[in-house]
């Protein structure tokens, strides 16, 4: 009977050790997780809620981009991506493919050309310089 009654309280004390390694090890890999998260914006050129559309999805369409929200007003993309999962320059070629230039990367002209009338805006020509 004796043994019975250690063995109980020896259960009790075991669960609560168990319960706060549980606890310990969730804090750390929840303070792992939102060190993977890198929050930037940078500007996408596009005129309408069309695009905003297409924009986001190509941002979205990767993975390791967690959020992705263009807006209109301003042109600016706001992302929060995981940098060891991928790099800032393939989010640039993503919405780059779906036909809006970014600040570090131009459409393909063919692409560019293929979207409705309202999603075409002006885009910026690139001064060559001149030498003599």
């Amino acid at each position: 009977m004796v043994d019975s009654v250690i063995n109980f309280k020896n259960f009790k004390k075991m669960k609560k050790y168990i319960c706060v390694v549980f606890l310990f090890a969730s804090f750390l890999l929840k303070a792992q997780d939102s060190s993977n998260k890198q929050k930037t914006t940078f500007k996408v050129h596009g005129n309408c809620e069309m695009c905003k559309m297409r924009i986001e999805k190509a941002a979205l369409s990767l993975k390791g981009v967690k959020y992705a929200k263009w807006s209109i007003p301003d042109s600016q993309l706001t992302l929060i991506y995981n940098p060891n999962r991928l790099e800032l320059l393939d989010i640039h070629d993503s919405v780059a493919l779906s036909g809006h230039d970014t600040s570090l990367k131009d459409a393909p002209a063919d692409v560019y050309n293929e979207l409705p009338i309202c999603c075409l805006y002006i885009r910026a020509e690139k001064i060559k310089p001149r030498y003599k």
